[in-house]
């Protein structure tokens, strides 16, 4: 009777343990997979703005070198990347966009383009798009925080090596949709 009673405090210990550790492995997946969505965006918004600088090109060749230079030093980020790493490529991408925003108001005719309209279009709609997958982000990372730090799953997640994620933080420059046309 007594070897019962151990046996089945162990196989409820081990499903407790099993539970939420499977628990706090579906939490971080969706951490990756909101970051994952984040880079599929950002990846997008750069292919649009190579497009800009195709358009640039035209107008002001040194320009459209320049700008061509930076975008080929930015960072592939990734479902593994973090928020300070996605927050650089950001810093990258805003001083790209300033610099097109300079040629563009030197040559009007760039700015009247249906290309640079069209293009800057879908720019305004991959940074809508970064900017709501980073709120995903930060909801999944939200659930995956509190989980780690709740007894008893703290327990567990400190057994298993889960670590607390880092949160996008807002800025000033962040706070409103950049309007970059």
């Amino acid at each position: 009777m007594g070897l019962a009673i151990v046996l089945g405090i162990v196989v409820l210990l081990a499903i407790f343990v099993v539970s939420n550790y499977n628990g706090l492995v579906r939490l971080r997946e969706m951490v990756r997979n909101a970051m994952g969505q984040i880079s599929a965006q950002i990846e997008s918004r750069w292919d649009a703005v190579s497009n800009l600088i195709e358009a640039t090109k035209q107008y002001s060749s040194h320009e459209a070198e320049v700008l061509r230079d930076i975008t080929a030093s930015r960072s592939g980020i990734n479902k593994d990347s973090s928020a300070r790493e996605v927050e650089q490529d950001d810093a990258k991408f805003d001083s790209v966009m300033r610099q097109i925003n300079v040629v563009a108001e030197a040559y009007p005719d760039l700015k009247a383009s249906e290309v640079y309209t069209n293009t800057m279009n879908s720019v305004n709609k991959y940074e809508e798009n970064v900017r709501m997958s980073r709120m995903v982000y930060n909801d999944t990372v939200t659930k995956l925080n509190s989980k780690i730090q709740m007894f008893p799953t703290n327990i567990i997640a400190s057994m298993f090596g889960f670590t607390k994620e880092e949160y996008f933080k807002s800025s000033s420059e962040k706070a409103n949709m950049p309007s970059w046309s």
